[in-house]
């Protein structure tokens, strides 16, 4: 009765708890979203210190908090949640700081 003792394995994971666990199935789309979410993020991040960038960084933030937040509805696993938390925190301060210096139209409709 020894096999009675063994644990079941679902497959899923090998490393329960892991920050970066995933399921071992490929993700194209999760992927790609997290990737658009994180290099809009990083561009409206660096951006956002140019006061005369803001359209840039204004846009490319919309643009990934949008992103991001789908990302993060379809999102199967807590790596693709996780790096996709990253790219939304840089992309809303990369806007935010957008719109501080002057918006979405800022200087193009006035």
């Amino acid at each position: 009765m020894a096999q009675a003792m063994q644990p079941k394995s679902t497959g899923a994971t090998h490393a329960t708890g892991s920050l970066f666990a995933t399921d071992h199935r490929p993700h194209p789309l999760q992927d790609t979203l997290l990737w658009v979410t994180a290099v809009l993020g990083v561009l409206a991040f660096i951006s956002s210190m140019f006061h005369n960038l803001h359209l840039l960084s204004s846009w490319a933030g919309l643009i990934g908090i949008l992103t991001g937040l789908y990302s993060q509805f379809i999102s199967r696993t807590t790596h693709e949640r996780f790096a996709t938390l990253m790219g939304l925190g840089s992309a809303g301060v990369g806007f935010y700081l957008g719109m501080a210096h002057g918006g979405l139209f800022g200087g193009v409709i006035g």
